[in-house]
């Protein structure tokens, strides 16, 4: 009898072994790396470190896309949803060839446990002691790959979990940017139709009459404004083209003011010669902040103004209500922010006879002003270029620069880096217009800093004298002081 050492495979004849089936498909080149560990047990050998499992990569990928969601935009966040479902289905796809892998490998385990038991009847003493221990061990191997496709179901679960959840996010995600980009279309052609209604309405406004009055100059002041909104959002190319047509807007206006202006005081003299009254003075000048008024003979026999007494009024526009202008006793009363939309009305009296003089429309606000004293707010101090003309009533024969800082808590006169008052905003304070002194009253403005303190100060312009009392008033009421003129604050209800 033929001894069969335990290298069986070189001392056994082929013909007794079943040739393997050749429909059998192996998925890989090489047998499993297994390894036997204590009592016969099959212990796997670790392979490269670097090669992670397919469990590990989905949970990667999860991972990234939840952190990166909070900061991708809505189209990022769709396109990493679609390369994360592409990923899921390529994924699937590894799981089914896994699957067909193992089957594969159940139906090699079986071939291989079938010869096996077919050798085992073919040998005998320690030979089939070996053949035994073979079949254990494929025994084994099949037991661990059953538990290995347990795993792979699982992770097949886990993976169309994954799928579908990213399919229903990538159409979430089109969803949205689609109503997104809707909606952007949308309010580009609302913007679109608003500015072409603008440009009809200018075309419109600039072939209406010369009568046109100030309602219709409002109602296209909006509209330019609200153009100007949107074209410097959607073309601001067309920003400068505005601001031509409106500064032509407004020299048209200018025009049309003076000429209503006259064409008024013309009117007004016309009624007074029909009604044979006497009209010995007149009141000339434009009646807007910024300017001034000045009483004018416009009668021979008018009597010297200087023989005169005079004093000012303001007229509520709503009420009626007659207001004393304090000081204002001059033939000459420039318009301070106060008299805005208010009447102006001056009385002469000359041996007991009264003549009234009033302004034909209310006060006009300066153009810009409004615009300019909201810039200087944002600042804490403001500083403004001025000459002492009188101080404490005394006249100030030098013409030298002063600087006058208009702050949030409080207002101070320097000169080089002398400072000359500075006062916090009280009750004691006093700021107003000049309440006469000729042409340049309109430029000038009253400061009394405390009670044995008082200035009379020329601005640079119109401009800045009702930019500083405007600013000085609007600090002193956000503290609770109301600044004003001598006597006005009786006049305001204070």
């Amino acid at each position: 009898m033929t001894r069969v050492s335990r290298n069986f495979s070189d001392t056994v004849e082929k013909e007794a072994l079943p040739a393997v089936s050749a429909d059998v498909i192996f998925a890989s080149s090489r047998f499993p790396n297994y390894k036997i560990g204590a009592n016969n047990h099959i212990v796997n050998v670790k392979g490269d470190p670097k090669v992670l499992s397919m469990k590990e990569i989905v949970a990667r990928e999860t991972a990234l896309l939840l952190e990166q969601q909070n900061r991708l935009s809505v189209r990022d966040l769709a396109n990493k949803f679609e390369k994360g479902l592409a990923a899921a289905a390529k994924l699937s796809e590894e799981a089914r060839l896994r699957e067909a892998a193992s089957l594969e490998k159940h139906v090699l385990l079986k071939k291989l446990r079938d010869a096996l038991e077919s050798l085992k009847g073919r040998v005998a003493g320690r030979n089939k002691d070996d053949v035994e221990e073979a079949i254990a061990m494929v025994e084994a191997l099949a037991v661990q790959l059953t538990q290995r496709e347990g795993e792979l179901i699982q992770e097949k679960t886990e993976v169309k979990k994954l799928a579908t959840f990213l399919k229903q996010a990538s159409e979430d995600a089109k969803k949205l940017v689609d109503e997104e980009r809707a909606f952007a279309r949308a309010e580009i052609e609302n913007a679109r139709a608003a500015v072409q209604r603008v440009e009809e309405a200018l075309q419109e406004k600039e072939q209406m009459s010369r009568a046109s009055g100030k309602q219709d100059l409002e109602e296209l002041m909006k509209e330019v404004q609200e153009a100007r909104r949107i074209k410097m959002l959607h073309q601001p190319s067309k920003v400068m083209d505005m601001e031509h047509e409106l500064r032509a807007l407004r020299v048209q206006l200018a025009e049309k003011s003076k000429h209503s202006l006259l064409l008024q005081k013309e009117l007004a003299r016309s009624k007074r010669v029909k009604e044979n009254l006497s009209h010995l003075y007149e009141l000339d000048g434009a009646e807007v902040l910024g300017s001034y008024l000045r009483i004018k003979p416009c009668s021979d026999i008018a009597p010297e103004l200087s023989k005169c007494a005079i004093q000012w009024y303001r007229i509520s526009s709503e009420g009626g209500k007659k207001e004393l202008i304090s000081g204002a006793r001059k033939s000459v009363y420039a318009p301070e922010p106060f008299d805005v939309g208010r009447i102006l009305q001056v009385e002469i009296i000359y041996d007991g006879q009264l003549i009234m003089l009033t302004t034909t429309g209310a006060i006009d606000p300066a153009a810009g002003l409004g615009n300019y004293v909201e810039a200087l707010v944002r600042k804490h101090d403001v500083e403004f270029n001025v000459v002492v003309t009188q101080m404490n009533g005394v006249d100030q024969p030098s013409e030298s620069i002063h600087v006058l800082h208009v702050g949030k808590m409080r207002m101070k006169l320097c000169k080089g880096k002398a400072t000359i008052a500075k006062e916090y905003y009280s009750g004691l304070m006093q700021l107003c217009g000049v309440r006469g002194g000729g042409n340049a009253a309109a430029q000038a403005l009253f400061w009394q800093a405390k009670k044995e303190f008082s200035v009379v100060l020329a601005f640079e312009s119109e401009r800045d004298r009702n930019a500083a009392i405007m600013l000085a008033r609007r600090f002193a009421f956000d503290c609770n002081i109301m600044l004003a003129g001598p006597d006005d604050r009786a006049s305001l209800g204070t």
